[in-house]
C-alpha cells in the first residue's frame, strides 16, 4: 500500500500527461535517469517513491514539493504563474536537442531509427543560436576513460556527422560520440578511413590503450559540441590517479628489469674471461 506522498507524485506524473508534456510513464523515467520498471511499480502502488526521484522530478517538470509532501499550494511551480499571465498564447521553443540519459544508452544502439524510442526521450532547447538548426543529441558521459577532459556524470551536446562521408566529416583528435553494435562510446578520433577504413579511438585518461573500430562497425557519429558538467563536480575522481600510479609502477618494474639484464650480461662477460685466463 502507498503512502500519501506516493500517491500525490503518482498524480502528478498523471497530469503531465494530461498536459501533454510526457507521452509515457516510460518518457517520464528516462527524463529524471530513473528506471522505467521500478517506475512502473510505484504507478501500481508496489513501492513508494523515493526522495532523489522526487527531487529529480522537481527540477525537470518542476513539480512542487510543498504539494508533495504536505498537500498544500498548486501541483507545478509554474501554475500560479500561468493562472496569472495575459491571455496571449504561450510560445514554446522549439526543442532541437534530444536527450539520451544512462538508462537509454543501450536502446539507442539498437532502436536509434525507431520514432517511437525517440518520442519517449526528452528533448530541450539551448539559447546558443547554432543549436536552433540541425540535428543534434545530448549523451551522459560514463566511466573515467575521457578524464580529466570528461568526467563520469558530464553531459555533452553534440550535432551528427554525415555518415555519407566520415572520411572529410571526422577530423583527428577532436571528441566524438560513436554509436557502436551494442555500445556507445565518447572517445578522441583519429580518422584512418582513408589508409584501412578504420578509426582510431583514444582516451584521454592514459591508463586506457587506444584501439580501432572499421568503419562499417559505426552506426552514427556525433561531434561533442558542448559539455555541461555539475556545479562544482565532487574531487574524488582517484581512479586516475591510482591509474596513474600503476604506470609509474610499471615504468620502474621495466627499467629495474632491464638494469638486471645489463648486470647478468656484464657478470656473464667477467666469467668468461676468468675462465679464459686459467
Amino acid at each position: 500500500m502507498c503512502n500519501i506522498v506516493t500517491e500525490r507524485f503518482i498524480i502528478c506524473i498523471e497530469k503531465l500527461k494530461e498536459k501533454n508534456e510526457i507521452k509515457s510513464a516510460r518518457q517520464f523515467a528516462l527524463a529524471v535517469d530513473y528506471h522505467p520498471q521500478n517506475l512502473n511499480d510505484i504507478l501500481k502502488g508496489k513501492r513508494d517513491v523515493t526522495i532523489d526521484l522526487i527531487k529529480n522530478a522537481c527540477e525537470i517538470f518542476r513539480i512542487n514539493p510543498l504539494y508533495i509532501f504536505t498537500g498544500n499550494g498548486s501541483m507545478f511551480i509554474d501554475e500560479d504563474i500561468e493562472q496569472n499571465s495575459s491571455s496571449k498564447p504561450i510560445v514554446k521553443s522549439l526543442e532541437k536537442i534530444v536527450y539520451v540519459p544512462t538508462a537509454a544508452h543501450a536502446g539507442y544502439t539498437d532502436q536509434y531509427n525507431d520514432p517511437v524510442f525517440m518520442e519517449d526521450l526528452v528533448s530541450f532547447s539551448l539559447p546558443d543560436y547554432k543549436f536552433q538548426h540541425g540535428t543534434y543529441r545530448c549523451f551522459d558521459i560514463v566511466g573515467d576513460s575521457m578524464e580529466p577532459s570528461l568526467f563520469a556524470g558530464d553531459k555533452v551536446v553534440c550535432s551528427l556527422v554525415d555518415n555519407n562521408n566520415f572520411y572529410s566529416s571526422v577530423r583527428n583528435n577532436l571528441v566524438y560520440v560513436l554509436v557502436l553494435e551494442g555500445s556507445l562510446v565518447v572517445k578522441r578520433v583519429v580518422n584512418k578511413v582513408r589508409e584501412d577504413k578504420t578509426m582510431l579511438l583514444c582516451s584521454d585518461n592514459n591508463y586506457y590503450q587506444p584501439y580501432t573500430v572499421q568503419i562499417d562497425e559505426i552506426k552514427e557519429i556525433w561531434h561533442v559540441e558542448v559539455k555541461i558538467s555539475p556545479y562544482l563536480p565532487s574531487p574524488n575522481n582517484i581512479r586516475n590517479a591510482f591509474h596513474e600510479e600503476m604506470e609509474n609502477m610499471k615504468q620502474t618494474v621495466n627499467l629495474q628489469s632491464t638494469a638486471i639484464q645489463t648486470l647478468n650480461q656484464t657478470v656473464e662477460k667477467l666469467l668468461k674471461q676468468n675462465r679464459s685466463l686459467v
